[in-house]
């Protein structure tokens, strides 16, 4: 079997509304990802490789970063930021190798989602353990580390009170929920939403996201000598992360999703 062209690939792969989905894609797939991975597909969709095979392998690039980024140095926030960017290729490539092949099934979305939140958590345990400085000469702080898992912790969180909206509507014999009914109910907590999707503030835990922060921090670290920025930026993050979990709690409780 000939491999398609990019051309051929391209209004199959990439049908109408799939980098505008306003939850479901992520800023760097519609930014470069989803080219870089079209060019990938056209070498798999010829092949034996399954959709769910490709998603197994996206989750392992996603734990590996946590390891990556113990390695001391900028080398290690590199390391950290290359894994993640395969995440993010695989998570786009499965996808579009399903929609191709037609191969598509409610365990390559299941897997995805724990993809998803497997490969946030382990960013920023990653973190923790990196400011913990676990292969310093002095004494390991856990403090750190804690807070590094914290954040992992809200940022599961997050996702979870997300996901378990459609569960919700599920069990109770409703449909999915729709867009609108995204939108708080009151004009005040409507406002406070909108203030913080303008800061995109809560992007920073997402494991794309926190990992690029992760590479300035450890260029900053190098610069002074030490790991301040570091252990602010993983204090920082473990905040944002415990605040936004309750934000996101209270916006859904406080919108129509679960009426």
């Amino acid at each position: 079997m000939s491999r398609p062209s990019v051309a051929e690939l391209r209004p199959v792969v990439h049908p109408a509304g799939v980098k505008d989905r306003r939850s479901g894609e992520h800023w760097a797939g519609r930014l470069y990802m989803r080219e870089v991975s079209l060019r990938v597909d056209r070498y798999l969709v010829t092949t034996r490789v399954t959709p769910n095979q490709l998603t197994y392998l996206m989750t392992l690039c996603g734990v590996l970063a946590a390891p990556a980024l113990l390695v001391p140095g900028i080398w290690g926030a590199v390391l950290g930021v290359v894994m993640v960017q395969l995440y993010l290729l695989l998570d786009c490539v499965d996808g579009e190798v399903a929609r191709w092949k037609k191969q598509f099934s409610l365990g390559g979305v299941y897997l995805d989602r724990v993809g998803a939140y497997l490969t946030d958590a382990a960013v920023l345990v990653g973190l923790g353990l990196r400011a913990a400085d676990l292969w310093g000469s002095g004494r390991i702080d856990w403090l750190w580390a804690f807070l590094g898992t914290l954040a992992a912790l809200g940022a599961i969180l997050i996702k979870a009170e997300t996901d378990l909206v459609g569960v919700a509507r599920h069990q109770g014999g409703l449909p999915p929920v729709k867009e609108a009914a995204s939108e708080p109910r009151s004009s005040g907590m409507a406002l406070a939403r909108r203030a913080a999707s303008a800061l995109k503030f809560h992007r920073l835990i997402l494991g794309i996201e926190a990992s690029l922060l992760i590479l300035v921090l450890a260029i900053a670290d190098q610069a002074r000598g030490d790991l301040f920025f570091t252990r602010l930026g993983t204090a920082v993050l473990a905040g944002i992360a415990m605040v936004q979990t309750l934000l996101h709690l209270v916006s859904i409780l406080a919108s129509s999703r679960l009426k």
